[in-house]
């Protein structure tokens, strides 16, 4: 601490030289209330504290130490005043050290201000030196001013001191801490992320050890610290502890940790907390109800966000604009649009003005579904009620059009924006629609949109070509790919990595593996050499094509290389082996692959359960499907299926039962796809009844039949028989008439 007895700079002590001219001279109260009224208006310039401060030097009247004190705080928080803090030091400078003199010598208090002002200015070692000249007037130091230097402290970052002022200083100085001394030193450490170092404070208050008890704030503090550290459990430790200690948890409390839990995706616990507040008489505000509101929507929870949206009604909160952005928006994302439209109409009723974003929002959840003469209509009401639209509100429009191909519409609202001076969407927003049109195998549209693009001036980059090229390569149209391709080449941008094993993917997938083969070979000369997923691509395809010997060549290869081998990899490799009648391979692959601790995924568990039951492991296939949970992994649905039809083939009808009487209880329930598998399996074995009874759960679930399943079923009850013999079984849907069934 001893930097706490230095000096102030020098260049801040200057004593001004007295003005030139005087004002009329006014009583000294009179002077400073009014000069106290110009500092806080922001009209007082320093020359005039200056002047005024000459005049009240040659008063003979004493000036009121309370009304200088006013005056002083005045021009330390002056917004208007470029350097209060240089004026406040010049003025403290002119000051008299002695008694006897009309303007009292400084105070505690005056040492206060300066610390304060030193503080809010960012200027903790100025401030130390006005302590430091404090403690040599001989000044007897009280709670106020030490307060203000343990927060000149902390904000300094230098908390360790605090704490030796705090606990070993302060009864030196002649003064004790009290609350607000703890509170500060608390949130010092907090600020710091010492949140236990705070805590291990606060339990010593608690424990008598000091001369006074946390309060709620000591509390408040200690469990921000933690939210924001991540320290959940502690935090949850902490809020019982304070409850037990009978300091009662204020709304602070609550919002605090009920919005650290919300933005974590517990808003479960959060509501327990809210309910609590809520039994022990607290009345949550809207921040609290807004923080939870929150919370369920993100999480995609409508039911508990309406019925908390119905509480906050019913406790006569009335909402905002945002609650309602909140719940129209979850409304929105979920695909709820009508729901949604009802909450907005709503929020008109009750005298709300929606803004950009709530019609934004609302534009876009019509667009998205398709309803764009809906969101025209929005678009026009917005306009009508003096909300501008911004690029956010075009850019949903343009996207709307161009996905529910109307295109003219689109390059029209483009058209308009760049009119209206409004910044049009740019090459990052219509990749984005690119890449959508050619996932769903809209090759065309996304052309189109292509070249539009350019024609409105934007260039398009590599991963814009790229996604155009996997475009035409998902609709098995590869010359046009190729063309792409050359275009993208002959206006100068290379294509990379990612484009060449796009290309080599479509060659696969349609069929042409020579020339997958071809231009992965020219790859090995070219600047975007192979990567771990060109790799990938090209073993898949090779075990797809039925050449196992040259995919495990290429793996070979891939070794030599030096590539890293992903899980992906291993997962291509394993699925090729067990496939082309090589599940032994797989197995032993996999085998060797946990003696090396390789983190497996669900896809790798999955693959090697269908080769064991290939191989006849049957016992280690069920071992290794119970101890998935173990490994940090939950089956999937193709898991369970993989499971369930292996030990119906094997005969095993009522472990494959057992198994799926698990999904629902696991939260994977069975879908339709496996359903219509373990029936055709069942029919296969002869299980009729078991199969029988499948099929009633598929209808229960108002599931369909798959077209071969239903193909099987025609062509074993169609005829006499066994099966004949049981079509009375069959659900309503599913009974025979005339030879034939209706699905």
């Amino acid at each position: 601490m001893s930097r706490l007895y230095s000096t102030a700079p020098t260049s801040l002590l200057r004593r001004r030289s007295s003005s030139t001219s005087r004002p009329s001279r006014q009583a000294p109260h009179v002077a400073l209330s009014a000069a106290t009224e110009r500092a806080r208006s922001g009209t007082l310039s320093p020359k005039d504290a200056h002047d005024m401060f000459d005049e009240l030097l040659l008063q003979a009247t004493p000036v009121p130490e309370r009304a200088l004190t006013g005056f002083l705080v005045a021009v330390a928080r002056a917004q208007a005043c470029r350097d209060g803090l240089s004026l406040l030091v010049a003025l403290f400078n002119r000051m008299p050290r002695c008694d006897g003199t009309p303007v009292a010598p400084p105070t505690v208090r005056t040492y206060g201000i300066l610390l304060d002002s030193c503080c809010r200015a960012r200027q903790p070692d100025l401030a130390l030196a006005f302590f430091g000249r404090f403690l040599r007037a001989g000044l007897k130091a009280n709670n106020l001013i030490v307060n203000t230097l343990l927060k000149v402290l902390c904000h300094a970052k230098r908390t360790d001191e605090a704490v030796d002022v705090l606990l070993h200083r302060m009864p030196h100085l002649g003064c004790m801490p009290d609350a607000i001394s703890y509170n500060t030193v608390i949130k010092g450490l907090c600020d710091d992320s010492r949140s236990q170092h705070a805590l291990d404070l606060l339990r010593m208050m608690a424990k008598q050890e000091a001369a006074c008890s946390p309060d709620v704030v000591s509390y408040n503090t200690v469990i921000h610290g933690f939210l924001k550290e991540g320290k959940f459990s502690t935090t949850s430790n902490l809020f019982n502890e304070m409850v037990q200690q009978g300091v009662v948890p204020d709304a602070v409390t609550y919002s605090s940790i009920i919005r650290a839990l919300c933005k974590r995706g517990r808003s479960r616990e959060a509501r327990q907390i809210l309910d609590c507040g809520i039994l022990k008489g607290l009345k949550p505000d809207i921040v609290a109800y807004t923080t939870m509101l929150h919370g369920y929507a993100t999480e995609g929870r409508l039911v508990d966000m309406n019925n908390l949206y119905n509480l906050m009604i019913g406790e006569g909160i009335v909402p905002n604009q945002y609650v309602f952005s909140i719940l129209i928006n979850a409304h929105a994302k979920c695909g709820s649009v009508d729901e949604a439209l009802l909450i907005f109409e709503n929020m008109h009723k009750q005298g709300v003005q929606p803004d950009v974003v709530t019609y934004s929002t609302m534009i876009d959840a019509f667009c998205r579904n398709g309803r764009m003469n809906d969101a025209i209509e929005q678009f026009n009401q917005m306009i009508n009620m003096g909300v501008p639209p911004n690029i956010r509100t075009y850019s949903c429009l343009v996207r709307g059009y161009c996905t529910h191909g109307d295109l003219v519409r689109a390059k029209e609202l483009v058209h308009e924006m760049k009119e209206k001076g409004i910044l049009y969407p740019g090459i990052m927003f219509f990749q984005s629609i690119i890449n959508s049109l050619c996932n769903e195998g809209r090759v065309t549209d996304a052309q189109d949109i292509f070249d539009f693009m350019i024609h409105i001036g934007e260039k398009p980059d590599v991963i814009m070509f790229t996604s155009l090229i996997g475009g035409y390569c998902l609709v098995g149209k590869m010359q046009k790919a190729c063309r792409v391709h050359d275009d993208m080449v002959s206006v100068g941008i290379q294509p990379n990595t990612i484009t060449y094993s796009t290309l080599i993917d479509g060659y696969f997938k349609a069929g042409m593996v020579d020339a997958a083969l071809t231009l992965f070979r020219e790859m090995l000369g070219m600047a975007a050499k192979p990567d771990t997923l060109t790799y990938n691509i090209i073993m898949d395809g090779l075990f797809k094509a039925g050449k196992t010997v040259a995919a495990k060549e290429k793996f070979d290869e891939m070794v030599k290389s030096g590539l890293r081998l992903s899980i992906d990899t291993y997962n291509v490799i394993l699925s090729g082996l067990s496939k082309n009648g090589c599940a032994d391979e797989a197995v032993m692959l996999f085998d060797k692959l946990q003696a090396m601790n390789l983190k497996f995924d669900i896809i790798t568990l999955t693959t090697v359960i269908d080769a064991m039951f290939n191989v006849g492991r049957i016992e280690q296939a069920k071992n290794l499907f119970v101890a998935i949970p173990a490994k940090g992994l939950v089956p999937n649905v193709i898991t369970y299926t993989t499971m369930i039809s292996n030990l119906i083939e094997k005969g095993l009808v009522e472990e494959a039962h057992s198994i799926f009487s698990s999904m629902e209880t696991s939260g994977c329930p069975p879908n339709s796809h496996l359903l219509n598998v373990i029936i055709r399996k069942l029919l296969k074995k002869g299980e009729i009844v078991r199969a029988i009874s499948y099929m009633s759960i598929l209808d229960g679930k108002s599931m369909l039949l798959e077209a071969s399943t239903t193909s099987q079923l025609i062509s074993l009850f169609s005829r006499q028989g066994i099966y004949h013999k049981h079509k009375d079984l069959l659900p309503a849907r599913y009974q025979f008439f005339e030879g034939d069934i209706h699905s």
